[in-house]
């Protein structure tokens, strides 16, 4: 997911020979992550939210990868209807974990990564649009933004209620960030296939609304990773480059060139910060061989 939207905002400024390196690496690695999350499928808790609400990534990945081929229509298919497949099948089981812990309960377990829904919900809302099936992207659409408002409000509910929490100091409180960033390029992807009119324009003011909000919670993020050191992963790194690629889409909404400058400057920081990940990966790689030999 996060490989595939770099990917997406390198090739937004010309970077074409990163690009495609990153989107062959995400196209490849999609698979082998599918197969790993079908392995662990049984161990895994579906009585817990924070596991249903996870494997919405699957969902988020298939969009993100499908948006970036876009150009091959039958692969947008392929991709687009793995994704919404799995977002059918996740999606119950995400109720259901969620639903017997009622306001107050969702309200202590909430966290960052609970956006992922938002995020697979409005990356279904761009395969649409990318397929131009306009009343299905604009249904994605609007509840990605539904689903966005309501985990954002658990989460800084439980803010209040219980700040000193560490599971609020983890990398994916970024996807706060993401969950709204992605809302924008879907926006974007939405204003693009409306004719001109009323609801074109409605769909244009929500989505720079939508970029506003995203940009807001940068210095507010960027205060908590520094106040309390969050480190660096993958959930931290999607969100900064769906922040270039939705800032990019801002910069075609309204003509404005210095939208370009400021979605360049966060292309180059997900990328460092991809690239950064990456080789930590790379070198904790023997380790976790090491230990699944041990397992087995």
């Amino acid at each position: 997911m996060a490989t595939g939207i770099v990917s997406i905002a390198a090739a937004d400024h010309g970077f074409h020979v990163i690009s495609d390196v990153l989107i062959v690496l995400a196209a490849v690695t999609l698979p082998v992550l599918m197969v790993l999350s079908a392995r662990a499928w049984h161990g895994l808790d579906m009585r817990d939210p924070n596991v249903t609400l996870a494997l919405f990534t699957y969902v988020a990945a298939c969009a993100v990868v499908g948006a970036r081929l876009s150009e091959y229509h039958i692969v947008l298919w392929v991709l687009g209807g793995m994704a919404i497949q799995g977002w059918l099948t996740v999606l119950p089981l995400a109720i259901r974990s969620m639903w017997p812990l009622r306001w107050t309960g969702l309200r202590d377990r909430a966290r960052g990564g609970w956006e992922l829904a938002a995020v697979a919900t409005s990356g279904l809302a761009i395969v649409w649009a990318g397929l131009g099936i306009l009343f299905w992207a604009f249904i994605f659409w609007v509840l990605g933004l539904c689903l966005y408002v309501v985990m954002t409000t658990l989460v800084l509910w439980r803010v209040r209620h219980d700040a000193s929490s560490p599971e609020l100091v983890q990398p994916d409180v970024w996807i706060l960030m993401g969950g709204i960033a992605i809302a924008t390029l879907a926006g974007d992807h939405l204003h693009r296939i409306l004719l001109p009119g009323p609801i074109a324009d409605a769909v244009r003011l929500v989505t720079i609304g939508t970029w506003i909000v995203a940009t807001m919670w940068i210095p507010v993020l960027l205060y908590v990773a520094f106040r309390r050191s969050v480190g660096l992963d993958w959930p931290a790194v999607f969100p900064l480059g769906m922040y270039s690629s939705a800032t990019y889409a801002m910069a075609v909404e309204t003509g404005w060139r210095w939208f370009v400058v400021v979605s360049l400057a966060f292309f180059w920081i997900a990328f460092a910060a991809w690239l950064v990940v990456a080789v930590g990966v790379l070198r904790q790689w023997p380790q976790w061989r090491e230990r699944r030999t041990s397992a087995h």
